[in-house]
Formats: structure tokens, C-alpha cells, sequence
């Protein structure tokens, strides 16, 4: 009797009219070795998701059962993200400086760090409602360094004229500022609105992408429209 896995001519007319199954195609040694590396890459992504996923104490209690380098490299790679994390929370309270701590706290904060300075003066109202707003920003927003300071003690002879002002600064340059109540939409400003604006400038991670302002006109107009058609 023939072999059918033997390649001759009348096998191959057999195998083409389905009369005998198709030769299996031969594994080398080039496709073992990309089995085993496929199963070994997708064993390492499982590992490391649920080693990811745990804590640092959790892991402590995993060394007796699982490979010390790899416990270690992933405990250390935990602590790092930790680290991180405590480092980018630094701050979450209103400083109050001087003219003679600008440089320090504000140009040379850090680097990667952003700085939201209000310059203001007792006795405006705008001024104590934005210091009330910069206190719900920076509990909300602990890696983002927020500054007050009365305007003429941080610059001599500062105009009134001009606060509030708000500066923003990042790696000791300033990229934004809002100076006057003009330029910070009037004193009905509201923390939202206030968010809004800082966060155009990637100062704060806010999740306020759109103008509350629109948002209210529009609500507005709404309201305004469903009056016009009751009156009639």
C-alpha cells in the first residue's frame, strides 16, 4: 500500500481530489523556536499585568513562590511609579509670598513645574472672590503650585488699576497672563470658569474642555425662548 504522505505525482492527484487528507505541513526547528517566543511573550505580558496590579505588600508575600529577580525588578518599578506620584503632590495649598521670594518660589519652582500666581489687594472684592477660587483649585490640583501675594509688596508701585492679575508660569517662563478683571471675564467669575481658563493653558489637568459661559448662554437663551412661547 502507498504511503500518503509520501510526495509523488498520484499522491499529490489524490490530495487535489480530496480522496486523501493534504500532506501536514512539516514544523522546523525555525518554528518551534517561534512557538516557544510566542508563548513565552504572551506568559511575560500576563505576569506582568497581574504583578502590575498589585501592591507593594502583596508582592512582598509573593517572593517565596515566584522568581526574586522578577519580584524585585517589578517591587522597585512600583516604588518608582509611587514616588512619582507623591512627588506630583507636593503642593495643594494657596502660598503667600513676598517680593523677595518671587524668585525663588515662582522662576526657579522646579522643573515641569507649573506656577499660578495672583498678584491682588485687600479691600476689592474680585481679588477675595479669586483667592477663594485659587483655594478649591489648589486642593483640586496638588501638582500645580498656586501663589497669591498683595501686588505692591511683590512689585513696587504695581498699578491698582491692574489687579487682580493672574500669572502663569512654567519651567521660569511666563506663558499666560490675565490682567484686570477685563481680562478675567468680570467679577461674577465663577470656579468653573476660572478652571476653564487656567486649563487652556495646560497648567491644571481639568476635565472642563468647553467655555462654561457658552454653555450658560445657551441655557439661557433656552430659558428666555420657552418664556417668549408661554407669554403668547
Amino acid at each position: 500500500m502507498q504511503n500518503p504522505n509520501e510526495d509523488t505525482e498520484w499522491n499529490d492527484v489524490l490530495r487535489a481530489k480530496g480522496i486523501i487528507p493534504q500532506k501536514e505541513k512539516e514544523i522546523t526547528e525555525n518554528d518551534i523556536v517561534d512557538m516557544l517566543e510566542k508563548t513565552i511573550e504572551q506568559k511575560q505580558k500576563n505576569h506582568e499585568k497581574e504583578l502590575s496590579e498589585k501592591t507593594l505588600d502583596e508582592l512582598d508575600e509573593l517572593e517565596d513562590s515566584e522568581d526574586e529577580a522578577i519580584l524585585l525588578e517589578y517591587r522597585n518599578k512600583r516604588i518608582a511609579e509611587l514616588k512619582a506620584l507623591a512627588s506630583r503632590r507636593k503642593f495643594g495649598n494657596v502660598l503667600e509670598i513676598s517680593g523677595q521670594d518671587y524668585i525663588q518660589e515662582v522662576t526657579k519652582a522646579g522643573e515641569d513645574i507649573w506656577v499660578v500666581l495672583h498678584l491682588y489687594s485687600k479691600g476689592v472684592p474680585f481679588c477675595a472672590l479669586l483667592n477663594q477660587h485659587l483655594n478649591v483649585l489648589a486642593a483640586k490640583f496638588p501638582h500645580t503650585k498656586f501663589i497669591r501675594s498683595i501686588a505692591t509688596t511683590c512689585i513696587a508701585n504695581y498699578p491698582e488699576r491692574n489687579v487682580p492679575t493672574i500669572f502663569i508660569y512654567h519651567n521660569g517662563k511666563m506663558i499666560k497672563q490675565f490682567i484686570g478683571a477685563l481680562d478675567l471675564n468680570g467679577p461674577n467669575l465663577t470656579v468653573d470658569e476660572f478652571e476653564y481658563m487656567i486649563g487652556q493653558t495646560d497648567a491644571i489637568e481639568t476635565k472642563i474642555k468647553e467655555d462654561p459661559r457658552k454653555a450658560k448662554a445657551v441655557q439661557d437663551k433656552m430659558f428666555k425662548d420657552l418664556a417668549d412661547t408661554n407669554d403668547w
